[in-house]
C-alpha cells in the first residue's frame, strides 16, 4: 500500500509556472481515456483555466515541487436551482500519488469551494468501470440513474 502524502499536499489554484506539469498530467489524464485532444484545445484550455473571467478553473495538487494531482471545474447555470453549479469536468492523479489522499483531497477541495461561493451541487461522471475512482466518488454520494448521451459537434 502506498504510503500516505496528504500531510505535505498542498491544494491550490494552477497559475502559469504551472503549465510545463500540467499538460504532462493533462497528456497522462487523456491517456487514461483512450482520448486525443489537440493542441489547439489544450492551449485554449490552459488559457481559460489562467483567465479570472473564465467559467473554468483549475485547482492543482503539488506534492513538494511536483503537480500530482488536477481538477478542473466549469461554472454554469442551471434550470433546477437558483444558484449556479459546479461541473467537476477532469480529475486525474498520478498514478505514483494514488490512494494517497490526493484524489479525495482535490474533491473536498473544490467542495469546499462550491460551499463557500454558495453554489446549487457539484456534480460529475466516469466511465462505469472506473471502478477505482468509484470507490472514491461512492464515498460522496452515491450514484444517480441518469445515462449520458455526447453528440460529437465537429
Amino acid at each position: 500500500m502506498t504510503q500516505n502524502h496528504t500531510a505535505r499536499l498542498v491544494i491550490r489554484d494552477a497559475d502559469a509556472s504551472d503549465e510545463r506539469q500540467w499538460r504532462r498530467l493533462w497528456g497522462l489524464y487523456n491517456l487514461f481515456y483512450d482520448h486525443a485532444v489537440s493542441e489547439p484545445v489544450t492551449a485554449a484550455t490552459w488559457q481559460r483555466i489562467l483567465d479570472p473571467q473564465s467559467a473554468i478553473f483549475a485547482r492543482i495538487a503539488v506534492d513538494g515541487t511536483a503537480l500530482v494531482g488536477l481538477a478542473t471545474y466549469v461554472l454554469h447555470d442551471c434550470t433546477w436551482t437558483i444558484a449556479p453549479v459546479c461541473y467537476l469536468e477532469d480529475l486525474f492523479v498520478d498514478a505514483a500519488q494514488r490512494k494517497t489522499g490526493t484524489g479525495r483531497a482535490l474533491i473536498e477541495d473544490g467542495v469546499a469551494i462550491a460551499k463557500a461561493r454558495q453554489l446549487g451541487r457539484v456534480y460529475w461522471h466516469t466511465k462505469a468501470d472506473n471502478v477505482v475512482a468509484r470507490r472514491l466518488y461512492d464515498t460522496f454520494v452515491q450514484v444517480d440513474d441518469f445515462v449520458r448521451y455526447t453528440l460529437p459537434m465537429d
